[in-house]
């Protein structure tokens, strides 16, 4: 059986067993089979690995039985592999975010290449796969990058602006009021601000009901599958 659909079949059974958990009365055994989470959300974070935060926020996300998708930046990879082999092997999604954080709208086919072969490449000797998906910095996509990608674009739905100050409530406040069943959440784990918000919302979405996936999860959960070249803000449909 693929390493992917294990950690989706995995990922159902843990979300089912946590609402069961969170029912009046402790939940039964009848009631853990039973339960169905309220929806499915998938946290995603650009712009790592960072040594001090990421390995503070893949703590807390192993606590809570959580899974999440990170875009790493290329040049980092190498510097950092330990936090990279860890993602991958605690069930996390991993994608491209560029070699070194630059806009890729706008770059020739030969540019946009360079960019995420290169971070492309630095993950398969690390993970030992070849196929993830982009996040491009800043989310902008035009025609070019569609076309050359050779990959599933993954933006957001649901964006904190977390990178814009160090207000914990705030950046909490933002994520719950907007975030709801297929939604792919925008966050960043360079911040300290970031990881302590991303983990309190964890918590509060576990306690609505959600299953906190990764971006792969969310697709396969609902039998969609993503397209190379296509952009995707959330799941389609929703």
């Amino acid at each position: 059986m693929r390493k992917d659909i294990i950690w989706v079949l995995w990922t159902v059974a843990l979300c089912m067993a946590l609402a069961a958990l969170l029912l009046p009365g402790g939940g039964s055994a009848v009631a853990t089979a039973a339960a169905e989470p309220a929806g499915y959300v998938a946290l995603t974070f650009d712009d790592g690995p960072w040594p001090g935060t990421t390995r503070v926020l893949l703590d807390g996300l192993e606590e809570r039985g959580a899974k999440a998708s990170f875009f790493l930046i290329g040049k980092q990879i190498s510097t950092r592999p330990e936090l990279v082999r860890r993602m991958a092997d605690e069930g996390h999604q991993i994608g491209l975010h560029s070699w070194d954080h630059v806009q890729l709208s706008g770059l020739d086919r030969d540019g946009i290449n360079r960019q995420l072969d290169q971070c492309r490449h630095a993950l398969e000797e690390l993970v030992g796969e070849s196929h993830f998906m982009v996040r491009p910095p800043y989310g902008y996509v035009d025609e070019a990058l569609e076309q050359w990608a050779d990959a599933p674009i993954v933006c957001w739905s649901v964006d904190p602006e977390d990178w814009r100050d160090e207000d914990v409530e705030r950046i909490i406040q933002a994520v719950l009021e907007d975030v709801g069943d297929g939604d792919i959440v925008l966050m960043h784990d360079i911040f300290h601000s970031s990881v302590t918000a991303a983990l309190a919302c964890v918590d509060e979405l576990l306690e609505r009901g959600y299953c906190l996936v990764t971006v792969e999860e969310l697709f396969a959960l609902r039998g969609e599958v993503p397209e190379n070249g296509v952009v995707y803000h959330c799941l389609p449909g929703e």
